[in-house]
């Protein structure tokens, strides 16, 4: 557990500095210029050091764990810039001593920066196509193949946002409201150490809670079973689930205890902490809707389905209960959910698209050679960068998907051009809404190569897997350079740091899924659900083998699903003033794709952040997040650390070949 940290000395304050909107005196000025002279301190404060980058590859490294830790069960992608804000700074004042200075605050931007990209640029693909590829194929790729293509995809979305920099923060000035919140979360930990202070503690000793938990339930129970420990080991070992179905047992109400059973309909509560504080995270409204979604699903559709005759004999369309056999047939209804509702959203924001399409011109516009010399050339990314970056990196994305997944260069690059174009819309989804369409742009994607090259499922996902990994790494990128736009960081050095990150971030995660993932049937169960790949899967096997291959009541569950998402997304738009009031079309859907107990987490945990800022709003505000992000942070690394055990401990004591 780390040590408790103390508030800055108030001899020795670092003031931020003031934000671009309260320095332009001149509408007509160029704002590029206001923002030089008056927030640009790049040049005087120290930023791209040794220690900020070697610190935030480190800290980007658990969060890379973290994020794919929680991603398997979840399939939810969780931002780390706040939680990297905070813990870069906690770090950073406890090794104050060893340091033997106060590091700026654009080096606590830099750390968060790297931090940022090796935690959430590289796992999301790991947990959706990586993983619906292994469901598919039943077969994982070679390592160096997989670490290979995560790194150029990353690196792809990298290189990609360069052009977009200046025209969607600089002129544009798009709010990106997590960059903001991050780059506001730094100036408020760098003028009010009290209040930092209690942030950071809160923040790890949450992680020390979360890592207890993990350490009892998982790490306990493999101790006892690799070291033959006695019964007295029992009593230190906590459960996977709480034995709610015992109860009712006992009460004599055996219909209500298959329900709560998790070998039945899943209605049971699992004790880990990583659902509750993600529900937390999410906020009420999702998870409400993941609570109702959980009830129709697992708590209605599912006991009828059960009971209904499927076409051979003797069998029923829900034929085995427990999440695996459930999900089998639920999972229909929740992809067409998600899928019509993501696509409509994004749609319908055609001003968006319509103002990203028409940038493009403009971001590759011709210079004046008569114009005056920019005065940013020296510190923005320089074009130079751009080109030979995506040309480098799409080369070698053309080059894997064909010899791997024997996708036709014409086809590899096309995915790439239609990547490119598709992540400038996702930026400025990120920049406006602080929204990344991932799953709609990369559905684009699948429907696409589903009519250019039908029947081809391995194809399919490796083409969509370059837009989502594309836009992903784009937009965290942009939300980065907002934050260091704000606190007047040098833009080349941040997309050093950004890039350091992401080299980071992919030496850490493919092994980490590696070692979470040993083989095909560890995903789609009780631990490891992986939601997003039972989408990405649902929807490539859809377009490979036809919708012949459904069961006819899977196909009505499609078509339900698909209008109640169509059916919400509008009702959304309809009445945004009651927005709170409609279910969440993700939320729902998910229920529908997850066990129940992660949903019934996920909304305990929801509900005591509400109730936190309804009746405590100050208490709410300073501890949710920090608290959250500990708990996940804390099991999730917990968990990863078993599993390095595990398999450290089996290489060791594994017998010579021969041996007795």
């Amino acid at each position: 557990m780390a040590q408790p940290v103390t508030p800055l000395a108030p001899e020795e304050p670092q003031v931020p500095p003031k934000a671009v909107t309260a320095v332009v005196a001149d509408a007509n000025e160029d704002p590029e210029l206001v923002w030089l002279r008056e927030v640009y301190q790049g040049d005087k404060v120290p930023q791209l050091t040794f220690r900020a980058v070697a610190m935030g590859m480190l800290l980007g490294s658990f969060m890379a764990f973290s994020n794919l830790y929680v991603g398997l069960k979840t399939g939810w992608g969780l931002g780390v810039a706040i939680t990297a804000c905070i813990m870069s700074w906690a770090i950073f004042r406890a090794l104050r001593p060893v340091l033997g200075s106060e590091p700026s605050i654009l080096e606590s931007n830099c750390m968060q920066s790297t931090a940022s990209a090796a935690g959430y640029s590289t796992g999301g693909t790991l947990v959706s196509a990586f993983s619906a590829y292994l469901m598919i194929e039943h077969k994982a790729l070679p390592w160096p193949l997989t670490m290979s293509l995560v790194f150029v995809l990353a690196m792809l979305g990298v290189f990609m946002a360069i052009p977009m920099k200046r025209n969607m923060i600089n002129v544009e000035k798009l709010p990106f409201p997590s960059g903001t919140a991050a780059a506001e979360t730094l100036r408020s930990l760098y003028t009010a150490g009290a209040e930092a202070a209690k942030k950071a503690r809160s923040l790890f000793y949450a992680m020390g809670f979360g890592a207890l938990v993990a350490f009892g339930r998982d790490g306990m129970q493999d101790m006892t079973e690799r070291f033959k420990l006695g019964t007295w080991a029992q009593y230190l070992t906590l459960p996977n689930f709480l034995p709610m179905a015992a109860w009712f047992k006992k009460a004599g109400w055996n219909d209500a205890a298959t329900a709560v059973d998790n070998k039945g309909y899943t209605f049971s509560f699992e004790l880990s902490t990583i659902m509750v504080a993600a529900g937390a995270i999410m906020g009420i409204r999702v998870g409400v809707s993941l609570l109702v979604g959980a009830v129709l699903c697992y708590g209605i559709i599912a006991p009828i389905m059960h009971s209904v005759p499927s076409a051979t004999e003797g069998q029923m369309v829900i034929n085995v209960l427990g999440y695996r056999g459930i999900v089998q047939w639920t999972v229909w209804g929740g992809v067409s959910l998600m899928t019509t509702a993501a696509l409509l959203n994004f749609f319908i924001q055609w001003r968006t698209l319509v103002r990203a399409f028409s940038g493009l011109a403009g971001i590759f516009k011709k210079k004046d050679p008569n114009a005056v010399a920019d005065p940013l050339t020296a510190i923005e990314v320089p074009a130079s960068w751009f080109v030979t970056g995506v040309l480098i990196a799409a080369a070698g994305c053309v080059v894997i998907n064909y010899t791997a997944f024997h996708v036709a260069v014409w086809l590899g690059a096309l995915a790439v051009l239609l990547s490119g174009i598709l992540s400038i819309v996702a930026c400025r989804a990120t920049g406006e809404t602080d929204t990344t369409p991932i799953g709609a742009l990369g559905k684009i994607t699948q429907l696409t190569y589903g009519l250019l090259i039908p029947q081809n499922i391995t194809a399919n996902l490796m083409t969509a897997n370059v837009t989502a990994a594309i836009a992903t790494s784009s937009a965290d990128l942009l939300t980065d350079l907002k934050s260091g736009y704000l606190l007047g960081a040098n833009p080349r050095k941040q997309f050093i740091a950004q890039f350091l990150g992401v080299f980071a971030g992919t030496l850490v995660a493919v092994p980490g899924f590696y070692l979470l993932v040993p083989t095909a049937e560890t995903l789609g169960g009780d631990k490891f659900p992986a939601p997003a790949a039972q989408v990405w899967k649902a929807v490539a096997e859809l377009l490979g083998k036809g919708v012949h291959s459904l069961h006819p009541s899977a196909l009505w569950a499609m078509a339900i699903g698909g209008a109640l998402g169509i059916a919400i997304t509008l009702a959304e738009k309809a009445f945004p003033k009651h927005k709170r009031f409609i279910p969440s079309p993700t939320g729902l859907g998910l229920a529908f794709v997850i066990p129940a107990w992660n949903s019934i987490s996920m909304f305990i945990g929801a509900v005591i952040a509400y109730a936190l800022e309804k009746k405590k709003k100050a208490v709410g505000e300073t501890y949710t997040i920090p608290v959250a992000s500990g708990l996940i942070a804390g099991e999730s690394i917990m968990g990863v650390l078993i599993a390095v055990f595990g398999v450290v401990y089996d290489l060791v004591a594994a017998k010579p070949p021969g041996a007795p």
